[in-house]
């Protein structure tokens, strides 16, 4: 979404173009999934990370154009509103220290960058949602002055017809409605890439699916929202309000959100989910490439499906399907439940955990999915989001017979086991488990994430200043103890 357009105006024949170029690439990646060998090649990790820039006195900078002009940095790209950047981190094979050269990866982005935002002014700081926004923050002028963000904003907001309504339950419900979709911006995400081979693929999804809950409970690293306390990961419900185009009739069909967690479990394969997109949610932004992906196959080329790629990116699964063309074509799942921050070991302990445990759940899925219905698993996910720790799934277990709630903490329990062995079977060393998974057990034997961190620290502040004031000093708090790459479960509050 970072590539640059000419125009923000669209016709009803440029639709309709662009839906014939995406009939089009949707028949050649099934061509091209037909292919023996495609696809094919040594699995990798891959991330992006989005991050705040705020001042000297914790408020949001507008500066992420200036930021980036003198970074100079071909990995760092701007984000929807002015104070939003994100990092492109490179990927890394499997058999090279995936998950340590990712986390030093963090450190030198984050350390590079730094002197460049200090000289405008501004420090970064990787977090889910920053506390100290105001509702001041968001509307036309935080949005950054890119055609594609104009573009996008314009389309939703066609789609919508009135405001967006955002309500959110929690200790302190928050209740509110926006003119746009900039609220989108308050949540930074850590997007996690893997690369899967087509055969796996569907298996892989389902058990990433499956396994995500688990892991935005131990991620959990947004609290709240101006002051209000809401859910762990208020990320997932804001995310999805901010930018929810539907007209919600409580007694007829509804059309699917574009923030969601799926339609169900995958059967065949990658195709179908791409399929599945561009069969349900209308274009919105309908830019062509300069040429088919017939002709890039006739011609010998690995076609760049770059109407399906700009199509997929207005979709906002938390787990999707991606195309590359890259090294021949390729597919990768890309996860994007977890928070920014609270660390780089943090956030790569996150993913180290999440893709070991599917690793090592996947041989047993075609026993344990019949146990879960869809949509107990979107269940999952959204009580994850809500009660972090706290919060008690339907999990399905091969001996079945009925179903019953159980404490997340002890699913996570019986599951470290299983992600160790899921990350040896892809190679891991034993090295990498032992530090990424010492960083989980040691959270959840401490009880504290990023979540539980904050709400503690604010609770305490709030005892002996302003809640104003308190929730400036949470941040100074933050940013200190971030820069150290200390895990959150040592946090002291």
């Amino acid at each position: 979404m970072g590539i640059e357009i000419d125009h923000i105006e669209f016709s009803d024949q440029d639709f309709l173009a662009f839906r014939a170029c995406l009939e089009d690439n949707i028949e050649a990646l099934g061509e091209l999934l037909q292919r023996p060998g495609f696809g094919e090649g040594p699995a990798s990790l891959g991330a992006e990370l989005e991050m705040y820039i705020v001042d000297g006195d914790g408020y949001p900078l507008y500066a992420n154009q200036e930021i980036l002009e003198a970074a100079a940095d071909p990995t760092l790209t701007l984000e929807l509103n002015r104070y939003n950047l994100e990092y492109n981190l490179p990927p890394f094979a499997l058999s090279d220290d995936p998950f340590r050269c990712t986390e030093k990866a963090i450190i030198d982005s984050l350390e590079r960058l730094a002197p460049v935002a200090a000289a405008h002014g501004g420090r970064i700081v990787p977090i889910g949602i920053l506390p100290t926004l105001r509702e001041t923050d968001f509307g036309s002028h935080c949005i950054t002055d890119r055609r594609r963000y104009h573009a996008l904003v314009r389309q939703l907001i066609e789609r919508r017809g009135d405001r967006f309504q955002i309500d959110i339950n929690g200790t302190e419900p928050l209740k509110l409605a926006m003119q746009d979709i900039t609220l989108e911006g308050a949540n930074t995400s850590f997007q996690v890439h893997y690369r899967v081979t087509p055969s796996a693929f569907a298996d892989t999804f389902n058990a990433i699916q499956l396994m995500t809950p688990l892991a935005v409970a131990l991620a959990a690293n947004s609290p709240g929202l101006f002051g209000h306390s809401l859910w762990h990961e208020t990320r997932i419900p804001l995310f999805k309000q901010s930018i929810d185009t539907r007209h919600l009739d409580p007694y007829g069909w509804n059309e699917p959100a574009r923030v969601n967690f799926g339609q169900g479990w995958a059967r065949c394969g990658a195709e179908e989910l791409f399929r599945e997109v561009v069969r349900i949610y209308p274009p919105l932004l309908p830019l062509r490439d300069g040429s088919t992906a017939a002709e890039d196959m006739a011609a010998g080329r690995v076609p760049s499906l770059a109407e399906l790629r700009l199509h997929q990116s207005t979709v906002w699964l938390w787990n999707r399907p991606i195309y590359d063309d890259a090294d021949g074509g390729h597919l990768r799942i890309e996860m994007r439940a977890l928070p920014a921050g609270p660390t780089a070991v943090d956030m790569v302990a996150n993913a180290a955990f999440l893709i070991g445990a599917a690793e090592g759940i996947r041989s047993q899925l075609a026993h344990l999915l019949p146990a879960i219905p869809f949509r107990n698993a979107e269940y999952n996910f959204y009580r994850a989001a809500q009660h972090g720790l706290d919060a008690r799934l339907v999990w399905p277990e091969l001996d079945q017979s009925g179903y019953r709630e159980q404490p997340i903490t002890e699913v996570i329990a019986r599951m470290l086991p299983v992600a160790r062995v899921g990350l040896g079977t892809i190679g891991i060393s034993a090295a990498e488990i032992d530090r990424y998974l010492g960083v989980i057990e040691e959270r959840l034997q401490n009880r504290q994430t990023g979540a539980v961190w904050q709400q503690r620290k604010l609770q305490k502040l709030k005892q002996q200043m302003p809640a104003d004031r308190a929730m400036h000093e949470l941040l100074e708090n933050f940013i200190g103890l971030s820069a150290q790459n200390l895990p959150v479960a040592r946090w002291p509050v």
